[in-house]
């Protein structure tokens, strides 16, 4: 079993109102690490304070989010933090042919050099246009060509592009270069809310983590961008049943 980890993006109207109340709520339920998407007016260094002192880590992080122009932040950042991968994402318009893709890669590999260069990987998240067909092809087929050096969290909702691909074999394709993923459900509809994972949703949690390379998987990271029940009640529902189905390892 892999260690879980919670998105803090999903809690971030909590955060906004008692950042302090919320990581110790997350740790009271029993996450054992925390991915950040900003820090709410902490510094990298008092972050990672704070969690350590609840019994946490820092898992992962979406910020900085790495572009050419910040890449001495994120350096910089990621040495507080006590972590050696990078996160970047990109937009629809990014993917939206083989031209973009190309273009998205060059700008991949030139982070990548530079990263390398500090001992940090760059490892990509993905939302549903990076699961949709380019020219016959999903696109990132197109992209891993282009990226022999890039790294995945992958997204298992997003993956699904609403129903149209099975989000394990996704995990199976990339699992070579999959260090995280990412656990969301829902209803696979466009605009729709997420629910609970365990719940009313409908992923196969148990085959999307069995499809992941257990050597290169690090964390799993409950993650939901918006839900139609309370946000904390859901992220402790989808942590009591990847908890309680042995599918991941929490610190309660």
């Amino acid at each position: 079993m892999k260690p879980i980890s919670v998105q803090l993006y999903s809690l971030r109207d909590a955060a906004a109102k008692g950042f302090n109340e919320v990581l110790e709520r997350v740790a009271r339920i029993g996450f054992k690490g925390v991915e950040p998407a900003g820090f709410h007016g902490m510094t990298p260094k008092e972050f990672r304070r704070k969690v350590e002192n609840l019994g946490m880590v820092v898992s992962s992080s979406h910020g900085p989010w790495a572009n050419p122009e910040n890449l001495n932040e994120v350096i910089d950042t990621l040495g507080v933090l006590g972590l050696d991968i990078a996160s970047t994402g990109y937009g629809p318009d990014d993917f939206k042919d083989r031209e973009a893709i190309q273009k998205t890669a060059e700008i991949v590999n030139g982070m990548i050099e530079k990263l390398a260069r500090a001992n940090i990987k760059l490892f990509l998240h993905n939302h549903h246009w990076e699961f949709s067909k380019v020219e016959g092809a999903i696109a990132y087929e197109h992209f891993v060509k282009l990226c022999p050096n890039v790294l995945f969290e992958i997204d298992t909702y997003w993956a699904c592009n609403f129903g149209a691909n099975d989000p394990a074999e996704q995990v199976e394709k990339y699992r070579d270069r999959t260090i995280l993923l990412h656990i969301k459900d829902g209803h696979f509809v466009r605009g729709g809310h997420m629910v609970a994972v365990g719940g009313s949703g409908r992923i196969d949690f148990q085959r999307v983590i069995a499809a992941a390379d257990p050597l290169m998987l690090r964390w799993l990271i409950v993650e939901l961008d918006s839900c139609e029940t309370d946000m904390f009640e859901a992220v402790e529902k989808s942590y009591r049943f990847l908890i309680s189905h042995k599918l991941a390892e929490g610190n309660r």
